[in-house]
């Protein structure tokens, strides 16, 4: 670096650049020294920065003495020469003879100095520095911006968007995460908080805290979403915490993807006091609060005075609902009654009772039967009276009415505390959504076998909020057809629909479900039963043949059901199709495309259930508590189903 006197540059002298160089001028001309009547220009400093890797062009412009070239920039080293006079002049008393044509031919020499108006306000604003480059054409080859990140907004922090959040990709996204609850709780554990097996802060984590090593890539807002605008590509929210300075605490983010999994509310099916006297079991709030009322029950038994009837009544526990939820927390109930309350409350350990009120007829009726059966079984030999077939259509203060399905007959049962888990709802703001994409009339938001709402190209939706529409193999049979037959002969060989076998099983899993059910070996098996008995290797069917022998595929369509399990897949697998999304665009991995035209492939495989047949009795047995004779019976249920899994599983 260079550096010149305060003296300057005299009007002979030149400022030329050396071979194979850059020159960088900087001339700051803001230190103006007004001595009298006079306004003296002091050029602070000129500093040449010289770089190396640019030779000097054998066709640049020749420059006399005193000049130097215009830079891209617009800037001249007459700018400051023209200013220096001007300034000088303007400043000047009027006795100096100084003539306002003077003045103005002064004005217009230092503005032509300027290439342009904007590169004068760009001097002005700079407080008078002129910067010039000898050579600017590497402005040019200045890198470009990274491109723009695009905005992924997720809502909700329960099983299907933290699994999302933790498996994303996030420094590829710009990631929002929208909810009021600012942790993630272990739901399967809550029925052990009811009953203080596990305490509730060990199943809850806080989100910020999951994300910490995410950094800066994902920001969270504890706010909840109460519209959402697919037009404009836009989520409305309202702060869960407090207000913003309009004082309603409203805000708006708009998103490129949006992802649904805010998860569903208790569905009371309208029935008659449910919200006023039952428990629900869908927050760590609420495995509170139903610890606290079983302890208030065996506090009012215990009261003198109180008649066998009415502690019959106080201390009868009834469960309406045999799902998931129902039967893991009457176990986890009927444990804490017997082991431990029984031993605190001995006077009145005989009245206790568990009871199950069931609409079907088997509780777990979406698992697999022989799960069913072997939890009724076990709840028989427990005491835990099941009342299958009854419906629930009022509850009051101190009984619920019941219905039988089959009479038709209503009976009152009495009870000191219920809880609710007969099924889930849907949350206002998926109502209003589904309303705006056409599906007002579902009690879940529909998506594709890719998880993505079809209405919206890029909304996803997971979770309980959600369900699997899939595809029907008869809807494309056509297209299977057309684009098994390669040879365009109007027939199949055995050859070609092996041929596209994988793909169609990838496609449509409802094929491979049917053929299991009915105990077939291969495709040639299913084909069979629309040409009859015939030779495998000579099997050629024609599209009725073949629209015969698929006609009752579709019957084993199977909705996956609302559990956390489930939940956690889906995000995962959305997360991986997110990290993939642009490798998957060049290199798709999906099956055949056997709808439409049935052209190329799907960029992604759609996303397949990982079922496990034993995840839920498995989680009756173990989360209900850590005890080692529930592993015990854990195995005992293992080896009535033909199983080997180990418990650490």
């Amino acid at each position: 670096m260079e550096q010149l006197s305060d003296g300057g540059q005299s009007e002979g002298e030149t400022l030329e650049d050396g071979d194979g160089f850059e020159k960088l001028m900087l001339l700051n001309m803001t230190n103006f020294m007004g001595r009298g009547n006079e306004m003296q220009l002091r050029p602070v400093s000129i500093a040449i920065a010289q770089r190396p890797g640019k030779e000097q062009s054998s066709e640049a412009e020749p420059r006399g003495p005193g000049q130097l070239r215009k830079s891209r920039m617009g800037f001249s080293f007459f700018a400051s020469r023209a200013a220096a006079r001007f300034l000088q002049d303007i400043r000047r008393p009027s006795s100096a003879g100084v003539s306002t044509a003077a003045l103005l031919l002064t004005a217009a020499r230092w503005l032509a100095a300027f290439a342009s108006l904007r590169d004068f306000l760009h001097w002005l604003c700079s407080g008078g520095g002129i910067v010039a480059y000898a050579d600017s054409a590497r402005a040019e080859e200045a890198p470009e911006p990274p491109p723009r990140k695009k905005k992924v907004v997720v809502l909700g922090t329960g099983w299907a968007g933290t699994s999302f959040l933790k498996n994303l990709d996030s420094s590829r996204y710009e990631v929002k995460v929208i909810s009021p609850r600012n942790y993630f709780a272990f739901t399967p554990l809550l029925p052990s908080v009811t009953c203080g097996t596990v305490e509730a802060r060990s199943v809850v984590e806080p989100i910020r805290r999951m994300f910490e090593k995410k950094g800066k890539d994902v920001a969270y807002y504890e706010a909840e979403c109460f519209k959402i605008d697919p037009t404009k590509k836009a989520v409305h929210c309202r702060s869960a915490v407090g207000t913003n300075l309009d004082g309603n605490g409203d805000f708006m983010l708009d998103y490129d993807y949006l992802v649904v999994a805010l998860g569903a509310t208790v569905n009371t099916f309208n029935t008659p006091g449910v919200m006023e006297h039952c428990h629900f079991l869908k927050e760590v709030e609420d495995a509170q609060k139903i610890r606290k009322s079983v302890i208030d029950c065996f506090e009012r038994a215990s009261i003198p005075n109180i008649s066998e009837e009415e502690k019959r009544k106080i201390l009868h526990f009834v469960i309406i609902g045999g799902g998931p939820t129902g039967v893991e927390f009457a176990a986890e109930l009927h444990d804490f009654l017997v082991e431990d309350l029984v031993k605190l409350y001995p006077a009145i350990a005989q009245f206790v009772k568990i009871t199950i009120i069931q609409s079907g007829e088997h509780i777990l009726n979406t698992f697999d039967q022989r799960i069913a059966v072997f939890a009724e079984s076990k709840f028989q030999r427990d005491g835990i009276e099941l009342s299958t077939g009854f419906r629930v259509i009022k509850v009051s203060d101190d009984s619920i009415t019941v219905k039988c399905k089959s009479s038709g007959v209503e009976t009152l049962v009495p009870y000191g505390m219920a809880i609710w888990s007969a099924g889930i709802g849907t949350r206002p703001v998926i109502t209003d959504f589904m309303n705006q994409v056409g599906q007002g009339k579902r009690r879940a938001l529909a998506t594709n076998e890719w998880l993505r709402v079809p209405e919206c190209d890029s909304v996803y939706a997971i979770g309980d909020c959600s369900s699997i529409s899939q595809r029907k193999i008869m809807e494309d049979i056509s297209t299977i057809f057309k684009v098994a037959d390669k040879d365009n002969s109007g027939t199949l060989t055995l050859k070609e629909i092996n041929d596209v076998l994988e793909d169609i099983c990838i496609r449509y899993p409802q094929v491979e479900l049917y053929m299991k059910s009915m105990h077939m070996v291969d495709i040639a098996d299913l084909i069979k039963g629309g040409v009859g008995d015939s030779n495998k290797e000579s099997m050629v069917v024609n599209i009725e043949e073949f629209k015969k022998a698929l006609c009752h595929v579709d019957s084993q369509v199977k909705t996956v059901p609302a559990t956390a399990q489930v939940a956690a897949q889906q995000g995962y697998y959305l997360a991986d199709c997110f990290n993939k999304k642009d490798h998957c665009v060049e290199h798709p991995e999906g099956p055949l495309r056997l709808t439409g035209s049935g052209e190329g492939h799907h960029n992604f495989r759609p996303f397949r259930y990982l079922a496990s047949r034993y995840s839920c009795t498995r989680t009756l047995i173990l989360t209900s508590s850590f005890r080692p004779e529930r592993h015990n019976l854990y195995f005992k249920l293992c080896t009535a189903l033909g199983s080997h899994h180990d418990s650490r599983e």
